[in-house]
């Protein structure tokens, strides 16, 4: 029934709402590659974390970490970042360049539309269109050709879940918060762990109909690109599968978290004063973001080097006053941090970003 929209009856978040995990079916989604090409799976998934019983039982869950040990796993077992679901194979790479392609960009729009022709060359299985009409946009995703004569086949779910999940996580990294997505129809039947979609798309999907179209507010491309070649290079540690662990809502926690540190600096803010202001006692708070794979100070350190990186290439502000406004008590604190995060010190790494805009600026004069 590909023609008849049918929308979602509730809005309930699966069990263990807090806790970073991801539903079979989308790791049997994620082997139905496999399963196609009559390809073993159990020796990846022992490699995984993941028992292979759990495939068959329709109610369970995986850690979101070990779900992204599969994928990085499936792809370098096939060379495939396409998981065998195309009519060709995306090399191990793809998603490198992709980001690549996207991140010299100066808006969201300049991005996405770079992203897309990027992907025409490389997936022709499916197109990705980018829509702006009046106040809403739009990620649109059809096929060229059928991946499936069934609408509902595993092989054809998991291609848009996986695209749209791609694009989206990316685009929320790029912008450096949180898209939220309006709706997203989907061009198949209603899967039985459609719940997880209020987790990872949003409560307003739909199902069935002859392409997918996901929507958010028209403005949102053209908010800036904020990261950088640098930022990319921390950013492909774990990639792709990374990607699945991005901007997710049980992981509100983190967000809510980062957005509190961000709010305070420089003033010294502690789990404690945090957890007051959430109204929760700080061991629920530490318990909560262990559920979501990361902890306080985790946070406060990843916050202070994004915004250490943006302020040293877009501010001017001598490296002490960043130091300063990071919450930093002393500058050498401040340059023994930075080294660890980047390898070298504040002020080498301004003037190579100077020395990179000098060659650039020289090459397009050429």
């Amino acid at each position: 029934m590909r023609g008849k929209l049918i929308r979602k009856a509730t809005t309930t978040m699966p069990r263990n709402r807090h806790r970073a995990t991801v539903a079979i079916g989308f790791v049997n989604g994620m082997l139905s590659g496999l399963a196609s090409h009559h390809i073993e799976s159990n020796d990846l998934l022992k490699a995984s974390g993941i028992d292979s019983a759990a495939l068959s039982n329709p109610e369970g869950r995986v850690p979101l970490k070990n779900y992204a040990a599969l994928y990085n796993a499936l792809v370098q077992q096939l060379g495939d970042e396409g998981f065998s679901l195309f009519s060709k194979p995306l090399p191990v790479g793809t998603f490198e360049f992709l980001c690549r392609s996207m991140v010299s960009s100066k808006t969201l729009a300049e991005a996405l539309d770079r992203g897309s022709r990027f992907l025409h060359l490389v997936l022709p299985d499916l197109k990705v269109t980018i829509t702006r009409n009046r106040g809403t946009a739009g990620i649109e995703i059809a096929e060229t050709r059928p991946l499936s004569l069934n609408a509902d086949d595993s092989c054809r779910m998991f291609a848009f879940e996986w695209l749209l999940r791609l694009l989206h996580g990316l685009a929320c990294w790029l912008v450096g918060r949180e898209l939220h997505l309006g709706s997203v129809r989907f061009p198949y039947s209603r899967p039985a762990y459609a719940a997880d979609y209020d987790l990872i798309y949003t409560p307003c999907s739909m199902f069935g109909g002859q392409k997918l179209i996901a929507s958010m507010k028209a403005n949102l491309l053209d908010l800036p690109i904020r990261r950088d070649d640098d930022a990319l290079e921390g950013f492909l540690e774990g990639a792709p599968g990374k990607i699945a662990m991005l901007y997710r809502r049980d992981r509100e926690m983190v967000h809510q978290v980062r957005n509190l540190l961000a709010q305070a600096f420089p003033e010294p803010i502690t789990l404690g004063d945090i957890a007051h202001k959430l109204n929760l006692s700080p061991r629920t708070l530490h318990r909560r973001l262990q559920e979501e794979d990361s902890s306080f100070r985790g946070i406060k350190d990843a916050l202070r080097r994004d915004m250490a990186l943006s302020q040293i290439e877009k501010s001017g502000l001598p490296i002490s006053k960043i130091a300063a406004s990071l919450g930093f008590s002393e500058p050498s604190t401040f340059f023994r941090a930075f080294q660890a995060w980047t390898g070298v010190a504040p002020t080498t790494y301004r003037n190579r970003l100077a020395s990179k805009k000098t060659t650039r600026k020289n090459t397009n004069m050429h």
